[in-house]
């Protein structure tokens, strides 16, 4: 078997990954087509929504909404598939929409636009919004998201922003009574809890999105900004600002007081840690309310001590319609405005602690009495004012992920803040230049 490896060159390497990845999107093809096999022989139009929503039971509340609406409309049928998180999502949507097999709708992140938007793959969605009765309920500060070279390509499907949990019963046992405000405050907390087997914080490791995503508020806290533009492309990037170089060296600076772990590698999002009570804090967001509830463990929630300024990072997926045919989008249409309605959005928000994106179902009662149960809700919505978004253009991936190899070695310790900033800045400056 070594033999047979040691004869394996690199080119042929990316061949097998890349054969794998076409494998895989074949194979949730060939579930497409089987589901869509009856479509020819009835008046019945039976769409696909790749998703990768996690955790497990928060798909489980999406099936079951997913059902109510199959349930209401039995001329159109939705099957909703997993196709993995972010990371292992992108290359397979990418791969279907050029091998002509792409879903009819897609959730995901509003960052992957631009590409999308290269590719041909979705259709503008002004039209629709402009007829449907939901759009003047849709929070107005998800325009952002939803706008690239002024036209509409989506809509949110649920939105969040990033806080800081913690465990009161362990701040309690560390005498803290006050919750920290500022950055110094945070690390003189963090010391306070580290102590033999127990962690003040933990940090998310790896280069992906996720620790990009939750590092972000700390680069916008210290004063930093990606850009300035407020149409944004590539060429408009700096990384290596003075906020984000103020940031990482505020992370490096926790781990190198003792008071900061890091987690697995792009696992930054697992909570086993914070649970176990090895980690007092850690970053994450509203999305995880419903797991942490079902486990009985004490938590809270504060807003992402300040630098410079208050900032959070907006989050959430949006819905995007992919192009196939007008009976299909035109069904697809109808599925956007049942996720737009406030019924769907306050379901949405109690079963799995995303923030609703239609304003009646932040005034709901059945709301306004999870967010009375739950002070933790209450952080992120008034948290959301100060949020940003990610910057919408097709080179996002490559600005994530080479200021996420940066940030990873620097909390590895194989790089200064200034040099990983700078060096990832050249890289970009070469790719986009």
């Amino acid at each position: 078997m070594r033999t047979i490896l040691s004869k394996i060159s690199r080119g042929n390497w990316a061949e097998i990954v890349l054969c794998l990845i076409v494998a895989t999107t074949l194979s949730l093809v060939g579930c497409q087509n089987n589901f869509l096999v009856s479509q020819a022989k009835s008046d019945i139009t039976h769409l696909t929504l790749w998703h990768g929503v996690n955790p497990p039971p928060n798909r489980d509340v999406l099936q079951t909404l997913v059902d109510k609406f199959n349930q209401a409309h039995p001329q159109i049928q939705v099957e909703s598939l997993y196709v993995g998180q972010a990371d292992q999502q992108t290359p397979k949507i990418l791969a279907a929409i050029v091998g002509n097999a792409a879903p009819d709708l897609l959730w995901g992140a509003p960052m992957l636009t631009g590409q999308l938007v290269d590719l041909g793959g979705i259709v503008p969605l002004d039209k629709l919004l402009q007829q449907s009765p939901q759009t003047q309920y849709l929070d107005p500060a998800l325009r952002e998201s939803m706008t690239y070279q002024g036209k509409i390509w989506s809509v949110p499907f649920g939105t969040n922003n990033v806080g800081l949990f913690y465990r009161p019963s362990l701040f309690a046992a560390a005498g803290i009574t006050n919750l920290p405000k500022t950055w110094s405050e945070l690390r003189a907390t963090a010391q306070k809890l580290t102590k033999p087997g127990q962690k003040g914080i933990l940090l998310p490791l790896g280069k992906g999105e996720w620790t990009v995503f939750t590092w972000l508020p700390f680069m916008w806290s210290g004063g930093g900004d990606l850009t300035t533009e407020t149409q944004a492309t590539a060429k408009d990037i700096r990384v290596d600002n003075p906020g984000a170089i103020a940031a990482l060296e505020f992370w490096q600076d926790l781990l190198k007081d003792g008071s900061a772990v890091l987690s697995a590698p792009e696992r930054g999002f697992e909570l086993d840690g914070f649970l176990a009570g090895k980690v007092a804090m850690q970053i994450t967001g509203p999305w995880t309310l419903g797991q942490l509830q079902g486990t009985k463990v004490d938590f809270g929630v504060m807003a992402i001590p300040s630098g410079e300024r208050a900032a959070t990072s907006t989050g959430g997926e949006n819905l995007f319609v992919m192009k196939t045919n007008s009976q299909r989008q035109t069904a697809a249409g109808v599925f956007v405005e049942y996720v737009l309605s406030e019924k769907f959005q306050t379901e949405w928000a109690l079963g799995t602690g995303y923030l609703p994106v239609n304003l009646q179902s932040r005034e709901d009662t059945r709301y306004l009495e999870f967010v009375a149960q739950q002070p933790a809700v209450k952080v992120f919505l008034d948290q959301a004012a100060v949020g940003r978004s990610r910057p919408i253009f097709s080179g996002y991936s490559r600005v994530s992920d080479t200021l996420g190899r940066a940030i990873e070695s620097v909390l590895l310790n194989k790089s200064t803040p200034t040099k990983a900033l700078k060096s990832a800045q050249q890289r970009l400056d070469l790719i986009f230049n």
